[in-house]
């Protein structure tokens, strides 16, 4: 049986299921304990969008998002992330059988991999899938959603339009959620990083496609035009839950990484 083994496991998230469930429960107790809309945690995503640096920076940020997946009925989560280390020319879909997890195994739908691969003429490139962007969110999805498979999908230099199209047909089955992965700007210091945010989330917040290319820095802001454009189509709503930078974790203002998450749904 062919795994997608981790690749980044005790670098970006703890390595073992007792440290990584400690984690997520200590996410949950601030959430809980600050979130004053309690229907905020009521609701059911279609689709989010989440960070993907290390936990200690943005796995609080990515765990709002990511924990309302449990509230809607899902069989199938597709997560979609960009390549940081090989170069890549398209998508590639990961056509392992296993995703490996430190909560366990989380089956990767084998049926959906080769539908998309003849559909959308997706193509498999082993090296692109030790890849953090995605691999981050699997012990996510593997806490709140144990039954589910998953599919992954790493893209790079690829055409925002052709991987709405594939967003859009994954959306068409109420029973998947989609997971778009990624930062926003890189490095700079905290004033100007969230002067560059605020064009992400404002584009975000009003499903504005064009508003990405007005400065945002995103890493993976192909998967987030790809985002917006099917959410349209589809005529999903969405809605910010968190920002913040690497400042909140580290007390360094000279040089930040920026962190979003958000939800559409119906």
């Amino acid at each position: 049986m062919s795994i997608r083994k981790d690749a980044v496991a005790g670098q970006f998230y703890p390595a073992g299921s007792e440290e990584i469930e400690k984690t997520f429960n200590y996410y949950n107790d601030i959430l809980d304990g600050q979130i004053d809309d309690k229907e905020l945690l009521k609701m059911a995503p279609r689709a989010v969008i989440v960070p993907h640096a290390g936990y200690v920076y943005s796995g609080f940020t990515a765990n709002i998002a990511l924990r309302l997946l449990k509230n809607s009925p899902l069989s199938r989560v597709v997560v979609i992330g960009p390549s940081h280390r090989v170069y890549l020319k398209g998508t590639s879909v990961s056509d392992f059988e296993l995703y490996e997890t430190p909560l366990g195994p989380l089956p990767i739908d084998q049926a959906s991999v080769k539908e998309l691969i003849a559909k959308f003429d997706l193509r498999f490139q082993p090296d692109a899938h030790s890849e953090h962007s995605t691999e981050v969110q699997m012990p996510f999805i593997k806490r709140y959603l144990k039954d589910a498979s998953v599919v992954e999908l790493v893209y790079g230099d690829e055409d925002p339009r052709k991987l709405a199209k594939v967003i859009k047909y994954l959306l068409e089955d109420p029973h998947t959620a989609v997971v778009i992965s990624t930062d926003l700007s890189h490095y700079y210091d905290i004033k100007k990083a969230k002067r560059l945010d605020s064009i992400c989330l404002d584009a975000v917040d009003k499903l504005n496609s064009d508003e990405l290319h007005q400065g945002c820095e995103a890493c993976g802001k192909i998967g987030i035009e790809a985002m917006l454009s099917a959410a349209k189509k589809t005529g999903l709503h969405s809605q910010l839950l968190d920002y913040r930078t690497s400042a909140d974790a580290s007390s360094d203002e000279s040089h930040v990484v920026g962190y979003m998450s958000a939800v559409f749904t119906e």
